[in-house]
């Protein structure tokens, strides 16, 4: 019969506690983790639901003339593609700053994507992609890129929406190198142009998803909703981690 204690259910909590913060807590502060996987998780499920819940439904082109005049140059698919790694790096610098901004942020992101969900079910658009994706690489990419996302949920553009959050939540704040808020905007600019030098959006969906991010990001800064979701997920971190040490925000920027 083994002598060894019987690990109560704080004990396990506490186990938990510690390999978190000397693995994943050494990138992503403990109270942001629930909510920075579930930006990532309400992503998914508004951009693929919605596309499965109106795969029936009428989709409307909003091309314009002058996104007929920008030429198609599949070498941009790499800028398309990059930006996932972008997004990662600067939601993880994002949740370092502070608990009260990390949930700030994370209101506005959660209430854009509703937004977004409600554009793609009462306006459904689609357009009409190259059929000719070129040659080399760029080109194989923009046959696999074209072959598992659908022409459809185009306004607003989530890709630059994505990507103006993840510079416009840093842009103001001297906890990030000055350097990199200026390389996070002139990329965030790059990111849009390749919608559009891909031809996977129109220049309204760009337009639209910044005017959106920016609209959410204020909300989550000048209101009070963000203290519901920071509870929501603090009950969930005490549920998975127990309790422990307060952490400040002064704490956490360190991180």
């Amino acid at each position: 019969m083994s002598n060894r204690p019987v690990r109560t259910a704080s004990d396990r909590k506490k186990i938990r506690r510690e390999r978190y913060d000397k693995s994943i807590g050494k990138w992503i502060p403990r109270y942001a983790i629930f909510s920075v996987i579930f930006c990532f998780v309400f992503n998914s499920l508004i951009y693929s639901g919605t596309q499965f819940l109106m795969r029936n439904a009428k989709h409307y082109d909003l091309t314009l003339w002058i996104d007929r005049q920008i030429p198609y140059e599949p070498d941009w698919i790499w800028i398309y593609l990059g930006c996932f790694a972008f997004w990662a790096i600067n939601y993880v610098l994002i949740t370092g700053l502070g608990k009260e901004e990390w949930y700030r942020f994370a209101v506005g992101d959660y209430l854009s994507r509703i937004i977004c969900g409600v554009f793609f079910v009462i306006l459904p658009t689609t357009n009409i992609r190259p059929s000719e994706v070129g040659t080399g690489l760029s080109g194989v990419l923009m046959s696999f890129m074209q072959g598992i996302d659908a022409p459809t949920n185009l306004f607003p553009s989530i890709h630059c929406l994505v990507s103006w959050f993840c510079f416009a939540a840093i842009r103001g704040n001297d906890k990030i190198p000055k350097w990199y808020r200026m390389l996070s905007g002139v990329f965030a600019v790059l990111v849009c142009a390749s919608t559009q030098f891909t031809k996977q959006h129109y220049l309204i969906d760009v337009l639209g998803a910044v005017v959106i991010s920016e609209g959410c990001l204020y909300f989550g800064r000048h209101t009070e909703c963000y203290q519901l979701v920071q509870h929501i997920f603090e009950r969930l971190d005490h549920k998975i981690f127990g309790e422990s040490e307060v952490i400040t925000e002064d704490d956490s920027s360190k991180n």
